[in-house]
């Protein structure tokens, strides 16, 4: 099966813009099923029975996988069996029809409005470095980024004057996002006198990230999840993920009466459903303000 991973490896990064992260991931997916698949003695797409994909299905449940995980897996099997017929390399499609396993709903993780002024209003070291921290989570939540699209950014992506920041999210599908108030201000005093002295002085090369390293080159993702990470556990918030910081974004639009479709685009969703999520963040702190202020919301 493996020359037929490659080239749906191959779809993915030309046809579709896929990142290195997320051809990682599918690549994974599909030598795990493949995997399953040679130990049974089916080394070709032809050989592929809708019960074998079943009973791969149930072997990810047995080795105890998280529900999302096994949705995920399962729709990479999915994407991977209708490239094969779609490009005629085999007729058969096992996967047809093939439900995704129900995920149990779960409400994304947010922080209050007092946890987030308690993390960006702390204390920054009056470096380069601690320029570049503040301007990285100020941006982070002022503009609901990924981290991926955050440490993607380049010089020429931010117009301050302008209030926008061009993004690639997922895809390379690229899109301009607001920024002004705290993370404007954070991001202009980074360029003007954090991130020169972050640059290399006799690069020949020098990057053109916005974000970057002690060494002038760009920041890593895992460089991202650290700095939220150390930088929340000193105000209390222990273990928390850049993410969080993108899913309170948008649940602190919603609650201050932004437009659904307008923070779709601001989230760079292609599915308004998926930005749907937060609606209902949102209706759970309605109910929340409710109960807190009636006063005859709770029983006597």
């Amino acid at each position: 099966m493996k020359s037929y991973v490659d080239d749906y490896m191959g779809h993915l990064l030309v046809e579709r813009g896929a990142s290195a992260h997320t051809l990682a991931a599918y690549r994974r997916d599909l030598e795990d099923y493949a995997g399953f698949l040679a130990e049974r003695s089916v080394t070709e797409p032809d050989g592929v029975t809708r019960e074998l994909v079943t009973s791969w299905v149930g072997s990810l449940r047995e080795r105890g996988l998280a529900p999302s995980s096994v949705e995920r897996k399962v729709s990479s099997v999915k994407g991977f069996h209708k490239f094969l017929v779609r490009e005629g390399l085999t007729e058969n499609h096992p996967t047809a029809r093939l439900p995704l396993p129900k995920v149990p709903e779960r409400l994304p993780d947010v922080l209050s409005i007092d946890d987030v002024d308690r993390l960006l209003s702390q204390p920054f070291p009056d470096t380069p470095a601690g320029l570049r921290d503040r301007a990285a989570l100020e941006t982070l939540y002022g503009c609901g980024l990924r981290v991926s699209e955050l440490t993607g950014l380049d010089t020429t992506d931010v117009d301050l004057p302008e209030g926008f920041v061009r993004v690639f999210g997922k895809g390379s599908k690229e899109r301009l996002v607001p920024v002004s108030g705290m993370a404007e201000l954070a991001l202009g005093a980074y360029l003007a006198s954090g991130r020169g002295h972050l640059r290399p002085k006799r690069s020949l090369a020098a990057s053109t990230a916005v974000f970057l390293n002690q060494r002038g080159g760009r920041l890593s993702r895992q460089a991202v999840f650290a700095m939220v990470r150390t930088y929340g556990g000193r105000v209390g918030l222990a273990g928390l993920h850049p993410h969080t910081l993108r899913h309170s974004f948008a649940t602190h639009m919603l609650e201050g009466g932004a437009d659904l479709r307008a923070l779709q685009e601001m989230l760079g969703h292609a599915d308004i459903s998926t930005t749907q999520v937060y609606t209902h963040v949102d209706r759970r702190h309605i109910r929340e303000e409710y109960l807190s202020t009636h006063p005859r919301a709770r029983k006597r």
